[in-house]
């Protein structure tokens, strides 16, 4: 039994089982995903995951702010606690901090502009604090911002609530501040490329019990899926890469990222498994 803790349903790509949702999860179902968490990265995106959700037993969903993507206007957090809490949210984000992108050689290579680093960390503030106010997890991407966001998790989460570090590629270091603060590593695709040693590594020595794993769908295929879209079928070829990595079968890593998922996804046991709910008892 496998759970895909980060992907975004709504932007799998038209070619992946000719754009069918229904296909896609069903080809998941069939190799053991029982759980799907459809991550949004705007407020005005979630209703689309909300029907998703009321059309698949084994959705849940998120609601948050993408630190890359220029809004409008800035939600306030009483707006983002509305959104999760109108749309049953289980956790929010995809919040965070990304400064990659606003490095002097790479500030012309996305299509629209990059939010500044005031913006973003004002926009994560404001995303933690509704996390915690509403009791519920915050999914955080972290990219060459590392300081930051760990100071921003220090001063406005509750170890207790917590939350994960999802896509994971820092070093070992932040992610052991990261499970000192309670937060989880969720672990992508990417821990199979042939040049992710480190990752493999951190793989290894991160406790089991704080490790998730996804496929961040369309996005990052595993090998040996590497350049087509990306679907949560293959968070199995992520297991089995950790399985491999940690020499433990890869039914251990399965039942116990699983068992994780639902630690931190508190609202998400209702839609759980009979059998994960009788565990969790």
């Amino acid at each position: 039994m496998f759970v895909d803790s980060h992907c975004h349903l709504d932007r799998l790509d038209p070619e992946t089982h000719d754009g069918d949702l229904a296909a896609t999860l069903d080809a998941a179902r069939a190799r053991g995903v029982s759980q799907f968490l459809a991550v949004a990265v705007t407020l005005e995106g979630v209703a689309c995951l909300a029907a998703i959700a009321r059309d698949h037993d084994d959705v849940v969903i998120s609601a948050g702010v993408h630190p890359l993507h220029q809004v409008p206007e800035e939600p306030d957090i009483e707006s983002i606690k509305e959104v999760a809490e109108r749309f049953e949210a289980v956790a929010i984000g995809e919040a965070g901090l990304d400064y990659h992108y606003l490095h002097p050689d790479r500030v012309d290579s996305l299509p629209d502009p990059v939010p500044s680093r005031e913006v973003q960390r004002e926009r994560f503030r404001r995303q933690l604090i509704a996390a915690t106010e509403l009791e519920l997890p915050v999914i955080v991407h972290t990219r060459d911002a590392r300081e930051d966001t760990l100071a921003l998790i220090r001063e406005h989460t509750d170890p207790a609530v917590g939350g994960v570090l999802h896509c994971f590629t820092e070093d070992l270091e932040m992610a052991r501040e990261a499970v000192r603060l309670g937060f989880y590593i969720s672990l992508s695709g990417i821990v199979t490329f042939r040049n992710a040693d480190a990752l493999r590594d951190l793989a290894r020595q991160i406790p089991l019990d704080r490790l998730l794993i996804e496929t961040d769908s369309p996005y990052l295929a595993p090998v040996p899926h590497r350049g087509k879209p990306n679907q949560p079928a293959w968070v199995v070829e992520v297991a089995e890469c950790i399985a491999a990595t940690r020499g433990i079968s890869v039914d251990e890593v399965a039942m116990q990222t699983t068992a994780n998922f639902y630690h931190l996804f508190h609202a998400a046991v209702p839609q759980a498994p009979e059998i994960v709910k009788d565990a969790l008892a």
